[in-house]
């Protein structure tokens, strides 16, 4: 699950001549949709930036004021969409940030999500993380501003985070360009499953809790039988979450 090596920087002149094209704003017939998750204030533009080439489309998602930025790139023939999530610090509460990138993550059922943390503030960046691999079992954990971990001082060790994660980290200086390479070599093996994924999810539910979420999520399999998160829906019905109720309510799950 895991790749060699921490940084890329030694390999971007051979992905970059052989393995990738930067697309822009082309994302016509594309073979993956990545999602680009994360905390404001993590690089997550300038990585979205180093990916497709510095250039994006934006528009609104429909019927919010939020702004959706989009772009592509291509890598070994197959192409990658990508979609921008405003940044957020939390997938549970009521702002239009917040229900946008969730739904995306739960409903628009990107091919790899990728969660872009700050490495100089890495504890306060995990509590998303750990909501989104809730939601998805494909993502990748992007450690970004390794430049300035390093100049803090601060160490991670990359290999065990992925395994208490259960999911790729690949540590990166987008601002640099150092590590993308890797990243995008990650995230297309994700895509295409070569790398799989299993990710740090709740475990030691009190019985009730559990036996209800187990109900639950049958009956919502059975109305819905295209959603893949009948489980974290479970959970966000029981503790009272009126934006799954209502899209519920309104068959807007998919």
């Amino acid at each position: 699950m895991e790749k060699k090596g921490n940084s890329a920087c030694d390999t971007c002149v051979h992905f970059n001549a052989k393995g990738l094209k930067k697309l822009g704003v082309n994302i016509d017939n594309f073979d993956f949709v990545v999602a680009l998750a994360g905390n404001p204030n993590t690089g997550k533009s300038t990585v979205f930036n180093a990916l497709t080439g510095l250039r994006q489309h934006t528009g609104n998602w429909p019927g919010k004021t939020v702004t959706r930025a989009e772009g592509a790139f291509e890598y070994n023939s197959q192409k990658f969409k990508l979609v921008d999530l405003p940044g957020t610090y939390s997938l549970l509460s009521t702002s239009q940030d917040e229900e946008v990138a969730r739904n995306f993550i739960l409903f628009g059922k990107p091919d790899v999500t990728v969660i872009v943390v700050d490495a100089s503030r890495l504890e306060r960046n995990l509590n998303l993380v750990l909501q989104i691999l809730e939601i998805t079992d494909k993502a990748v954990l992007c450690l970004n501003l390794m430049d300035e971990a390093k100049r803090n001082n601060i160490k991670i060790n990359e290999r065990t985070l992925a395994r208490d994660l259960g999911i790729p980290v690949v540590p990166t200086s987008a601002r640099f360009s150092e590590g993308i390479p890797n990243l995008i070599q990650t995230i297309n093996e994700v895509a295409t499953g070569k790398i799989i994924c299993k990710p740090h999810q709740i475990k030691n539910v009190p019985k009730n809790i559990e036996d209800a979420v187990k109900t639950l999520s049958i009956a919502i399999k059975k109305e819905f039988p295209t959603i893949t998160n009948s489980r974290w829906i479970a959970f966000r019905l029981l503790e009272g979450d009126t934006h799954i109720i209502d899209a519920l309510k309104k068959r807007t799950l998919v």
